[in-house]
């Protein structure tokens, strides 16, 4: 039994290295100075670090207001996705109604579409979208919250629909009898219950959000005001050199508030998920 766990310890090190190698390499080229890193240095450490690369970055013009329109469509979408994928799981569990089987098909084929394939056909239904509701269209940044928040209801109203079929429908019952309605039952009752599952669903939304580029290129045309900060480290590739020492500190930029995110929910995730699986 003592081997066996050794060998299990040995073989999770290995992967959390695995997993490790690529954020550290990214933090060391952050920190390499520029010399260097045009040197083609690949020592696994640099004895004179530096915060150029950041201070490059922070003076990026724009780059506040891309991190505050980052931040506004991610807690938009969290919020959203998470609110409707809880009541269509509320609804796909605890009611019975025509076509509910047909619904969960539909909902679990969602997530078998690449989204590359429907970026194009998404471009021009925003562009449409947009002659009736200017700030759900192109150029605004209701379009990237409308398609993120549509993106993320599948796997939402998935994982969240285990989590409310797990609650004994006892406990429905004894609601009723103390004379909860069913806007109480779901509220005071069944939503504290499904919290870690709520929790889940909202990293996974969070985090799809927040590193988004593809929609963030497309759907931003010319509003520059409009951009998210994926698209601020776009301005650090250059047609004759890019500045790699810049796009890794941006990048170690992104990666704070996700890092920050999980660590501040990661109790709550771990339940949640094996709650997922159980259900």
């Amino acid at each position: 039994m003592t081997l066996r766990r050794l060998r299990n310890d040995i073989a999770g090190l290995l992967v959390a290295l695995v997993v490790a190698l690529p954020l550290y390499w990214m933090l060391l080229s952050a920190l390499r100075p520029r010399a260097e890193l045009e040197a083609g240095d690949t020592t696994p450490y640099t004895l004179t670090p530096s915060l150029d690369s950041f201070r490059r970055v922070l003076t990026v013009d724009g780059f506040g207001q891309y991190l505050l329109n980052s931040a506004l469509v991610a807690v938009v979408v969290v919020t959203a996705s998470t609110l409707c994928a809880f009541l269509a799981a509320v609804a796909l569990t605890r009611y019975r109604f025509r076509l509910r089987t047909t619904l969960l098909v539909m909902v679990l084929v969602a997530q078998m579409v690449p989204v590359e394939a429907l970026t194009i056909p998404l471009f021009f239904l925003m562009r449409a979208v947009g002659q009736g509701v200017p700030e759900l269209g192109l150029n605004h940044l209701g379009s990237l919250m409308l398609v993120h928040t549509a993106f993320a209801l599948p796997l939402a109203i998935w994982m969240l629909r285990s989590f409310v079929s797990a609650v004994p429908r006892e406990l429905e019952e004894a609601a009723w009898l103390d004379g909860a309605g069913s806007l109480a039952f779901v509220t005071r009752v069944l939503f504290p219950l499904v919290a870690p599952g709520v929790v889940a669903c909202s990293i996974f939304s969070f985090i799809m959000t927040w590193n988004d580029f593809l929609f963030a290129r497309t759907f931003i045309i010319s509003a520059q005001e409009n951009q998210t900060l994926p698209i601020a480290l776009l301005s650090l590739f250059k047609p004759d050199q890019n500045d790699w020492g810049g796009i890794m500190a941006g990048s170690v930029l992104m990666t704070i508030p996700v890092l920050v995110f999980f660590l501040f929910v990661q109790h709550r995730l771990a339940s949640g998920l094996g709650g997922a699986v159980k259900g």
